[in-house]
């Protein structure tokens, strides 16, 4: 546990970095209009092989431990690690266009479309799934794939700011998001949400909005949301290298 403790401190320093010099560049489009966020494939393709190698290790003490506390801690370490890094996968994406039918296999090559992008960052997390399949479905079958129906909340037609008020008051982590004809992910964090997903107003592709900018989630009449890294459910079928049975 103590090994487990100190290398996920070290993730976190480079996660908050790395988020730290993506956020001034979110912040130069914004305020300053010098610079736009860009892809980085070859982050991505670091995460990812972190993802992996976490995966295999923690799976491997999934295995040795021989009580229920042992595996609920291996749970937690596994929860903890999705959710450095995951966002930061998400990261990686800012920047790479959106297309009706973008397909994208890495970031800033080519364009994606909104399934695509979530499809994708979970396959490349860990998770085995069909992205293509997945992402063809409608937003609360994504959802559905991963997350029982019990667990995934709808609320339709409720106001905007009373919906953000109910979504940051939930715990920190990330959540898969389901809207009238979109789908993303919500980071929900001490500073609020974010959302990451890959926007088709006027093509602008992958984004992360804070609450004052997300006018997808806004103008959704029907919003679905289900707790991705708050599962257990996720994390053992993340931790068992389990198939993804994707709802159709």
């Amino acid at each position: 546990m103590i090994v487990a403790i100190l290398v996920v401190s070290t993730i976190a320093g480079f996660g908050w970095w790395m988020w730290r010099a993506d956020r001034l560049g979110v912040f130069e489009v914004l305020i300053i209009g010098k610079t736009r966020p860009v892809p980085d494939a070859k982050r991505y393709e670091v995460l990812s092989a972190e993802a992996k190698r976490w995966r295999e290790n923690l799976a491997e003490d999934y295995r040795k431990a021989k009580t229920p506390e042992q595996r609920l801690v291996v749970e937690e370490d596994a929860r903890i690690i999705l959710e450095f890094i995951m966002p930061e996968m998400m990261r990686c994406w800012l920047g790479t266009g959106y297309d009706f039918n973008g397909t994208a296999e890495k970031p800033g090559h080519g364009k994606i479309a909104c399934g695509y992008f979530v499809s994708t960052v979970l396959r490349d997390a860990g998770f085995r799934v069909n992205r293509y399949k997945l992402a063809q479905q409608p937003s609360q079958n994504i959802l559905r794939s991963f997350i029982e129906s019990e667990n995934c909340v709808l609320k339709v037609g409720q106001d905007f700011g009373t919906y953000v008020d109910w979504v940051e008051g939930l715990d920190e982590g990330i959540y898969l998001i389901g809207l009238d004809t979109h789908v993303g992910f919500i980071v929900n964090g001490n500073d609020g949400l974010h959302f990451f997903h890959s926007s088709a107003a006027r093509s602008i592709g992958v984004v992360e909005e804070g609450s004052e900018d997300a006018g997808a989630i806004e103008g959704s009449n029907w919003r679905m949301l289900g707790s991705f890294s708050g599962d257990s459910g996720v994390i053992r079928n993340w931790l068992a290298g389990k198939k993804v049975t994707v709802v159709e």
